[in-house]
């Protein structure tokens, strides 16, 4: 049996992982957290064998929450979970004590797959993680926006609101506030104000 715990600031996806393993036989269903606080009250009380973190949360980041959680309950094996593909992200997670690491769009086998391993204290990435990795750029190196990042970020320097570019693109506004939030961790900058200046100083916009 495998204990698990999620903290994500998003909902749906929250509910949509419950959705796709509430009937797996050998997953238990600890609970739900979405803020770093409400995940770290929860730990002082009872620990899942297994947490899947997302990346980008409120408060903290989950790479600094990962290294915290480890240092705190290092019996509890953490998954990364994210959008972001970035390499440097992926691996940084992983110096911080990550047992694996899933995107977001990860298949319900993927996902199970990754908690059987990390419950056995094994290290485990989805092929697309591992593809990524392979590919990792030099130190240094300018990170790439992808056609979609690239599209959205042009309508945020326009000025328009999450919600006005989610209608334009045909999207829900939690997607284009993860792609918001993606660009922020790839760029290492705080806010989007910084973000459009890099972006438009390096002519990526």
């Amino acid at each position: 049996m495998i204990k698990l715990f999620i903290i994500d600031d998003h909902q749906m996806i929250i509910e949509g992982i419950h959705s796709l393993l509430k009937d797996e036989p050998e997953i238990i269903w600890m609970g739900s957290a979405r803020l770093p606080d409400d995940l770290l009250r929860f730990l002082k009380k009872e620990q899942p064998d297994v947490l899947l973190m997302d990346i980008n949360l409120p408060q903290m980041s989950g790479l600094e929450l990962c290294k915290e959680v480890k240092e705190k309950y290092p019996a509890v094996n953490i998954i990364g979970l994210s959008t972001s593909d970035q390499a440097s992200i992926i691996i940084k997670m992983k110096e911080n004590g990550a047992s694996g690491y899933l995107l977001k769009d990860a298949s319900k086998q993927e996902i199970l797959k990754a908690l059987q391993e990390a419950n056995k204290g094994r290290d485990y990435v989805s092929f697309s993680v591992a593809e990524v990795l392979k590919k990792k750029t030099p130190d240094g190196q300018l990170a790439v926006l992808t056609k979609r990042e690239k599209e959205i970020l042009e309508l945020i320097a326009e000025g328009m609101t999450n919600q006005e570019i989610a209608a334009k693109l045909f999207l829900n506004s939690t997607t284009i506030d993860s792609h918001r939030k993606n660009m922020l961790t790839k760029f290492k900058v705080k806010n989007t104000a910084a973000l459009i200046k890099i972006a438009v100083s390096n002519h990526l916009i």
